[in-house]
């Protein structure tokens, strides 16, 4: 019963938060769009469609299955030492986080897996779509990944949960054009990811993309140097500087990009 669960509860995230995230940037938007939005948002959800099915006959599960199988086996650092379960959780969803903070940062250091995660960074615009917007490529290798890392974990399948939920939801909002009080992303910027923080990371010029790597927690940034605030906001241009011609980013040309001439 745990995994049908676990699945319902991650779609109805992901479609609940696109839709919120969506009526916020209409109603208070940072920023107006330089290209269609509805082009935009056919493209990423078609794309994020593909993957969707994809994965489920892929994996189908195999992430929360793996958490089932090494809780049941007690398999894994934390089945190995005794702390209250409160603090495996924290310690699951802090670790899996790092981890992918170290797994983002490798898409933009090697080439090779910098051909499959351009696709995310070649939208032209910035919203809650964009947090949709992969490789069908990157999603299978780092589910691979993920499903080894809850393994040497030994993460419960309500932690896992519990990080796939955070992840869904931190990933829409900081990808969304909304616009959030300073004052509030000042006081989130210290431990969490808000929208400025993630905007400088997909500005074109190279040495701002590659900064701001977290996703839930912004200290692995704070921690590992990589962090970049001092940034004029209004002046960032989404994208990559290579690829900005909207009829080269539509469904077809994305599944193609990984496969075309490296760029950065």
């Amino acid at each position: 019963m745990i995994q049908p669960d676990a699945s319902f509860i991650r779609f109805s995230l992901f479609w609940g938060g696109l839709l919120f995230f969506l009526v916020l940037e209409i109603s208070v938007p940072y920023r107006q769009s330089s290209v269609s939005k509805v082009k935009r948002w056919i493209n990423n959800i078609a794309l994020t469609v593909f993957n969707s099915l994809i994965l489920q006959v892929v994996f189908a599960g195999a992430i929360v299955s793996t958490a089932m199988y090494v809780t049941t086996h007690q398999l894994g650092v934390l089945n190995m030492v005794a702390l209250p379960g409160w603090v495996k959780l924290l310690v699951t969803v802090a670790f899996m986080d790092f981890m992918l903070y170290v797994w983002h940062l490798l898409n933009h250091e090697v080439p090779l897996l910098w051909r499959f995660h351009r696709v995310h960074h070649s939208d032209l615009n910035m919203d809650v779509s964009t947090a949709t917007r992969f490789h069908i490529g990157e999603l299978a290798i780092s589910g691979v990944i993920k499903i080894a890392l809850v393994f040497l974990l030994g993460a419960s399948p309500l932690g896992v949960m519990i990080f796939e939920s955070a992840l869904v939801l931190c990933a829409q909002f900081h990808h969304s054009s909304l616009k959030v009080p300073k004052l509030f992303e000042r006081i989130f910027w210290i431990l969490f990811v808000p929208p400025s923080m993630h905007r400088i990371h997909h500005s074109v010029i190279i040495k701002e993309r590659d900064t701001n790597y977290g996703t839930i927690f912004s200290i692995w940034d704070r921690l590992l140097g990589t962090l970049l605030k001092d940034v004029d906001q209004k002046a960032i241009r989404i994208g990559m500087g290579a690829s900005h011609k909207p009829d080269k980013l539509n469904f077809r040309h994305l599944l193609a990009m990984p496969f075309t001439r490296p760029v950065r």
